[in-house]
């Protein structure tokens, strides 16, 4: 198992706890990103969204691409996967910028495609935003020019949403044949694409026994169509403790839901413009990408035993979330990740 973390760019994860002491601050990321290489963790998500649509749109959140470029300088072993809104880039220049990033960091760079889901962000920002299928069909083809431009120069490309001439990209990303790419849908249009053009398929929170006929499913989509296994990763928010009565505490208190948030309003907006294949619970919006169902709750032994589970469904990457971040993530690394720490029962 890899261990991944969402790097705190909207100061937090919980829409009912309005100060969780991880500010969205260059410091503070800057000195999580380097604690987090040496105490164990292989990767951080940092997500791309303009305004904060866990605290509210006032409240600041922190840019993905310049963060991500600055983390690559200080950071020595960390993968940096970069979530990326195709309707915000133009594909040959984001290559570009990869590109370069990757380069920094000595091929260390990922990318999440993600479909923008939050119109009133677009709006705000002078971006079209296309309905969800129209958003996958402008994806399928950012992902033909991102691709043919890490790999050759001096191409051509025609499509409906976007075209290049001669392009020439210089130079070409450290990893090969390309940055890793990462992509989450759970529509039948989302999952079709990311069989097709990713190289790694990553889910919200579920339990395990959810997750493992997903993969399947995917794996079986690759297999139809030729091609490599994927890798799997799934979200979770992570709360360790030693008892089980000091893990009920935390729980009570991060799930104490309040409606009248400055996040709910987006969080309802974010509901009406995705397609998922459950309904989300009232409970599931006070901590974001349905973390808690993931069921990464408990003691060390329990979480152990948990993750053994995940990984016999096929998961090779979490990706956590913790609050605070900093402290609960020294926690984990120590009780879960540690080796010899705990052994997962077979």
């Amino acid at each position: 198992m890899r261990y991944g973390y969402w790097m705190p760019v909207f100061g937090g994860w919980l829409r009912n706890v309005e100060d969780e002491q991880m500010a969205a601050t260059w410091d503070y990321v800057s000195r999580l990103a380097r604690r987090s290489e040496k105490i164990g963790f292989d990767l951080s998500l940092i997500a791309e969204l303009n305004l904060n649509d866990i605290k509210g749109v006032d409240a600041p959140s922190l840019d993905a691409w310049s963060t991500s470029a600055a983390l690559a300088a200080v950071t020595e072993r960390l993968e940096l996967m970069i979530a990326v809104r195709p309707t915000f880039h133009l594909p040959a220049l984001l290559a570009k910028q990869a590109a370069n990033i990757d380069n920094v960091s000595g091929g260390r760079v990922s990318l999440n495609v993600v479909s923008s889901w939050w119109a009133e962000e677009a709006k705000k920002y002078g971006v079209q935003f296309d309905q969800h299928d129209d958003r996958y069909a402008r994806a399928s083809e950012w992902l033909d020019v991102v691709d043919r431009a890490w790999k050759q120069d001096h191409f051509s490309y025609s499509g409906r949403y976007y075209s290049v001439t001669d392009l020439v990209l210089q130079p070409k990303p450290v990893a090969k044949p390309r940055p890793v790419i990462y992509a989450g849908g759970e529509s039948e249009t989302a999952k079709e694409l990311i069989a097709t053009k990713c190289d790694a398929y990553v889910m919200h929170g579920d339990p395990p026994e959810r997750i493992a006929p997903k993969i399947r499913d995917m794996a079986e989509r690759r297999e139809r169509k030729g091609l490599p296994p994927m890798k799997y990763g799934v979200a979770g928010y992570a709360v360790v403790r030693e008892t089980e009565a000091a893990v009920k505490k935390e729980v009570e208190r991060i799930t104490d839901v309040k409606q009248n948030a400055a996040g709910y309003k987006n969080y309802e907006q974010w509901l009406a413009n995705t397609q998922l294949e459950q309904r989300v619970s009232l409970e599931d919006y006070s901590v974001s990408n349905r973390g808690l169902r993931s069921g990464l709750v408990g003691t060390p032994q329990q979480i152990a035993d948990r993750i053994g589970e995940f990984e016999r469904s096929g998961v090779d990457l979490l990706l956590l979330q913790f609050s605070p971040q900093l402290e609960e993530m020294e926690r984990f690394a120590e009780s879960v990740i540690k080796p010899g720490a705990v052994v997962a029962r077979a």
